[in-house]
């Protein structure tokens, strides 16, 4: 039985779906204003790697991954450039797919884009007014998180770091200061300069966290079994879809039933992030390495731990992806298994995604002479559930 850590809960507990019809994830994906980075690609592997473990043992799988096109950090990164905002997501959201397609990617089933599901939004923004959640000012609306007992509850995080973060995001210019709370946050920002929609709260755009807790609910309904995106996004962003998504519904029943978190990718040991121009490209690594090479590098590490960026090592994964492929890389796709060697590949991934531990046991199983229904069961898991073959 898979095994999933839950953030919220801060510990390891059985996966057990709450519908009977697919399993639902819903991943943060990006906000394209530049190429992908390495740490997107862990990121969003860890959850390719999760939706494909699930299919192989007969579960059907909903999965769901936004698109933010429309941001204060494209505008920004738009507007230096001396490009159109909408050209340059275009632009970057392609290079991001192709970049995720040529690591094998298994896409979303659907990829909703903010600038699209407007509607969405503006009807949960009413249904917090009219719950006594949020409430007006001139600059916009905004969710008051003294209406939610639970406001804080998954990051844990102090009402002084919550703060610092805060006044770190590309957006807290736009906030309006006559706040009943500096944590209270927007749901629809009235702003005068750059692409505005309309609503009953005037002219504007959405609050970023509005945007994911209404397109989860659309695409996949409530609440989801999964839930996740990169450590960064576990305050402000996930904890305030938790008191949106939460108090929409009366907060009876829990939104997620697993926070999946994906630790960094750092460089020179600072975080890799776009802002701060700390970053290997995808683009760049494949130059010298394969996909699957790549693939089998940015896995080698549990999604949990901090992943150090090693030339070294990622030199050391082109030779092990090689000598994989020369064990494994011919024959036929078998039926997944549950002989010994199969058994051992798999429980190392059904123990909270332990990619680490089963590409190694993949490796010693690979070494060993197996008769060829193993051998099949194994191709099949380094290539149809891992993707490093």
């Amino acid at each position: 039985m898979l095994r999933l850590y839950d953030t919220r809960r801060r510990g390891t507990f059985a996966f057990r779906p709450r519908g009977k019809r697919a399993v639902t994830i819903y991943v943060c994906g990006v906000t394209p204003y530049d190429t992908t980075h390495l740490g997107h690609a862990r990121t969003f592997l860890v959850f390719d790697v999760l939706a494909r473990l699930l299919e192989a043992g007969g579960t059907r799988v909903r999965y769901a991954q936004n698109v933010t096109d429309v941001d204060e950090s494209i505008l920004q990164r738009a507007a230096r450039d001396g490009v159109d905002w909408r050209e340059l997501g275009r632009r970057e959201e392609r290079a991001f797919l192709d970049d995720m397609r040529r690591l094998d990617w298994r896409k979303p089933d659907v990829m909703p884009h903010a600038t699209r599901e407007l509607a969405a939004m503006i009807r949960l923004a009413e249904r917090l007014r009219r719950r006594g959640h949020a409430y007006e000012l001139p600059g916009g609306l905004y969710y008051d998180v003294s209406t939610f007992p639970r406001f804080g509850e998954l990051s844990r995080y102090s009402v002084a770091k919550m703060r610092r973060i805060l006044a770190s995001q590309d957006d807290a210019r736009l906030d309006d200061p006559r706040r009943r709370s500096p944590l209270d946050f927007a749901l629809w920002r009235r702003v005068s300069d750059g692409p505005t929609w309309p609503s009953r709260y005037g002219r504007g755009r959405p609050g970023w966290h509005l945007e994911c807790s209404a397109m989860s609910e659309r695409h996949l309904g409530y609440p989801v079994d999964v839930h996740g995106g990169g450590s960064d996004l576990l305050y402000p962003h996930h904890e305030c879809e938790v008191a949106q998504s939460e108090g929409a519904h009366g907060g009876r029943e829990r939104f997620v039933r697993h926070w999946v978190h994906i630790a960094p990718v750092r460089l020179n040991a600072a975080k890799m992030s776009k802002s701060d121009g700390n970053m290997i490209f995808v683009r760049e690594a494949l130059k010298k390495n394969s996909p699957q090479a790549l693939r089998l590098y940015l896995l080698d590490i549990h999604y949990r731990r901090p992943f150090d960026h090693d030339e070294e090592r990622l030199a050391r994964a082109r030779d092990r992806a090689a000598a994989l492929d020369d064990a494994l890389g011919r024959g036929r796709l078998g039926p997944i298994e549950r002989d010994r060697a199969s058994a051992a590949v798999l429980g190392a991934l059904e123990d909270d995604l332990h990619t680490d531990r089963a590409i190694r046991e993949l490796e010693r199983q690979a070494r060993r002479k197996l008769e060829p229904g193993p051998v099949a069961s194994l191709r099949t898991i380094a290539r149809r559930v891992l993707g490093i073959l």
